[in-house]
């Protein structure tokens, strides 16, 4: 089977509490298709925490609007750590994640109503109009202002539409994305110091930044859910970055992951290993994510930053009467029909848990 790759499925955010940070960002940002919760020990991550298998609990969330969800991460065996020092912009790893948003004016209105720290103003730039700010766990968010919608919801604020990654050598990393993940279109790449990273921290250092799309937006499954991704390649030059996770296991504190949703595990694994950047974790067949099932697999950038590949084999739409999607009989390049997508907001979420 050739590879597809069908967008963003979420970013792995891990937390304190994974009921508070679901509320709030079911609240206020809109994810509140609850897909599924699960708690389990993570027995095939043991290369990332330190050899010892972790209790966790996991929720993914979703946004109908469009985008890639949140996989909201929760040790239960372990204290998450926090990073060992301040984050930077250019440290190497997920700096920020991006969502959509279809009226980034009355999105930034809502979030000065919510006091939210680090709150910037809009900046309008080359990728559109754009604002940053901080969660109330301190995780950096840029909102855009993005055009595309899978269906229409009460909220402003759309998924995941991509993610700002620090890396130590530009050339290197665009040419990992471009081949492994078909990021092909160079929206711009420029070095400057530049007025909307004023006010971050380092912002006001001399930076390389490179806005990455992919031309080919054929997709198949929940593609169309998605939608359209963007990734923005930082490299910090005045001074050293420093590694976002030195020290500390995949599931502590911050953005843990970028998961993409995509068919043809096995090419896409003879593809990384092609590159020299072969599976570090393998599933191997189909994984149970307890009302969900899946092949996932982890690789890393050049510079160490998880990415997570998932082939997703079982979604519940309505999981009392046992009604599942089934991806492994269908054709991998046809995406699901909509109604059948938009069903999945029986799992919408009214109320805090």
């Amino acid at each position: 089977m050739n590879k597809v790759v069908n967008g963003i499925q979420q970013i792995g955010i891990g937390v304190r509490n994974v009921e508070e940070v679901f509320n709030w960002y079911r609240k206020y940002m809109g994810f509140d298709i609850l897909v599924f919760k699960d708690e389990a020990t993570a027995n095939l991550m043991t290369k990332y925490t330190k050899g010892n298998a972790e209790d966790r609990i996991a929720f993914l969330a979703l946004n109908m609007i469009g985008g890639g969800g949140l996989e909201i991460w929760q040790f239960k065996s372990r204290i998450p750590q926090p990073p060992q020092h301040n984050i930077a912009l250019g440290d190497l790893g997920i700096y920020a994640m991006k969502l959509r948003s279809k009226n980034i004016k009355s999105t930034h209105e809502s979030a000065k109503k919510l006091h939210l720290p680090l709150l910037s103003n809009i900046h309008d730039g080359a990728m559109g109009r754009y604002f940053f700010f901080k969660d109330p766990w301190g995780n950096m968010v840029q909102m855009v202002e993005d055009s595309y919608c899978f269906t229409q919801t009460k909220s402003n604020s759309g998924g995941v539409l991509g993610a700002i990654i620090g890396v130590s050598e530009m050339d290197t990393s665009i040419q990992f994305y471009r081949q492994l993940l078909g990021f092909d279109d160079v929206v711009y790449d420029t070095t400057a110091v530049f007025n909307d990273f004023i006010g971050l921290s380092k912002g006001e250092e001399s930076y390389r930044r490179v806005l990455l799309r992919r031309s080919n937006n054929k997709v198949g499954g929940f593609g169309e859910l998605f939608g359209p991704c963007e990734l923005e390649l930082v490299q910090r030059l005045d001074s050293t970055p420093q590694k976002i996770y030195n020290n500390r296991l995949w599931g502590d504190l911050g953005y843990i992951h970028l998961c993409f949703d995509i068919q043809g595990m096995h090419a896409h694994r003879e593809d990384a290993k092609g590159i020299g950047h072969g599976f570090t974790v393998d599933s191997a067949d189909s994984f149970d994510m307890g009302d969900a099932a899946g092949h996932f697999s982890y690789v890393e950038d050049p510079d160490g930053t998880l990415l997570e590949f998932v082939e997703t084999h079982k979604v519940p739409i309505l999981k009392k009467l046992g009604i599942f999607i089934n991806l492994k009989k269908r054709n991998p390049t046809q995406p699901l029909p909509r109604w059948l997508v938009k069903a999945m907001q029986l799992h919408r979420v009214k109320k805090d848990l």
